[in-house]
């Protein structure tokens, strides 16, 4: 239990960089792409490659933010029918939507590594103008869907042991869909967070 926990600990802080890193990359594209629309406006002329690389971003991006994305419990759910069963068998259906995830996203990352595995046998490139190495973005892209199972195995498993000792509490806090009032009360955090700190900076200005 406690080594789950550690992993567990351990696979938040993962979570947390991986969802900054991906952020920051498309928010690197979304800025080259502006520049990109400006200079072509303004001086007829393009950076190149600006659609090619933002494209990457996103695909990078959205792979390692998977991770956090299951911590959080913000993927969506539909629960107009969830939310009015009981507990123990929302805590089965938990379980099971967890398993399905996992096993999707399983056979997700095996083809993108069989994807990775082609572009380094041929040293496949980018048919553009940039000619980019395809397994450079793919090595990022399944470096996220790793950081996903890696999270994803500990969860699980800490799920099923609280399953089986009947702790219905922690199956819901690890693996439940989130409530409006957890969503309320996280945005309510998140708003007093953002307040402090502007008042901390209006304090040092």
């Amino acid at each position: 239990m406690k080594i789950l926990d550690r992993w567990l600990e351990l696979s938040a802080r993962l979570a947390r960089v991986g969802v900054w890193f991906g952020g920051l990359l498309v928010l690197a594209s979304a800025f080259l792409v502006a520049f990109d629309v400006i200079v072509r406006k303004l001086f007829v002329i393009t950076v190149g490659g600006a659609d090619e690389l933002s494209g990457y971003a996103f695909a990078i991006g959205t792979t390692w933010a998977l991770a956090f994305t299951l911590l959080q419990r913000a993927n969506v759910r539909v629960d107009a029918l969830y939310i009015r069963l009981p507990a123990a068998l929302c805590a089965v259906l938990d379980i099971l939507a967890l398993l399905a995830l996992g096993f999707f996203i399983g056979l997700l990352t095996w083809q993108a590594w069989a994807v990775l595995q082609t572009s380094l046998a041929f040293d496949a490139r980018a048919t553009t103008p940039l000619q980019t190495p395809l397994w450079m973005p793919q090595t990022l892209w399944v470096a996220g869907l790793v950081l996903f199972a890696f999270t994803w195995v500990p969860l699980l498993l800490r799920a099923l042991l609280a399953l089986l000792s009947g702790d219905l509490a922690t199956v819901r806090r690890l693996a439940g869909a989130r409530t409006i009032e957890e969503d309320a009360a996280a945005e309510a955090s998140h708003t007093a967070h953002l307040r402090a700190r502007g008042a901390d900076s209006a304090a040092g200005g």
